[in-house]
């Protein structure tokens, strides 16, 4: 059984993660309303990540004999002025999601959870990679964006993006 501390952050998380996959189907119908459907396919595909996340969660509170509760899922509630600003916003929101990692992660060093923290190690590397991923967006936009054909092309790079399920992650 989980302590009690790490498993109501855990099962947090879970929604938090939740709430992501929603934030980023947000993006991608804004990029879908500007006609940028390359950036709104990679956000569909981040969802789809966030979305995974929150299952390998779900799954490793069920095997540790915890009741996951859902709450609501609250409407993201940003209007967007250029195409720059969801890409910042994400990246806001992965640096946010890092800290609750953290904050999970030093909940179970205290706790001396070493299981939790075996699991949560997969998530800590995962978290410095979607920073970067949404650094790297922000920078390409930036030297791309301004430019009509740059911005076309960088669109086609984001729509070819594929969706793969984590083979090295914790197991759904």
């Amino acid at each position: 059984m989980l302590n009690e501390k790490i498993a109501v952050l855990l099962n947090d998380q879970v929604n938090k993660e939740l709430y992501s996959a929603y934030l980023y189907l947000d993006f991608a119908n804004y990029y879908e309303d500007e006609g940028l459907e390359g950036f709104a396919h990679w956000y569909e595909v981040q969802a789809q990540e966030e979305r995974d996340h929150a299952m390998m969660m779900r799954r490793y509170l069920i095997d540790n004999g915890v009741r996951v509760t859902f709450e609501a899922i609250s409407k993201p509630d940003k209007a967007y002025k250029n195409h720059t600003e969801p890409l910042q916003a994400g990246l806001e929101h992965e640096k946010y999601v890092t800290s609750l990692i953290s904050t999970i992660y030093a909940a179970a060093f205290e706790a001396k959870d070493f299981k939790t923290m075996q699991f949560l190690d997969w998530f800590v590397k995962e978290q410095g990679e979607e920073e970067k991923n949404a650094e790297d967006l922000i920078k390409k936009m930036k030297l791309f964006g301004g430019d009509s054909k740059g911005l076309y092309m960088l669109n086609q790079e984001l729509a070819a993006r594929v969706y793969t399920p984590s083979a090295t992650g914790p197991q759904m």
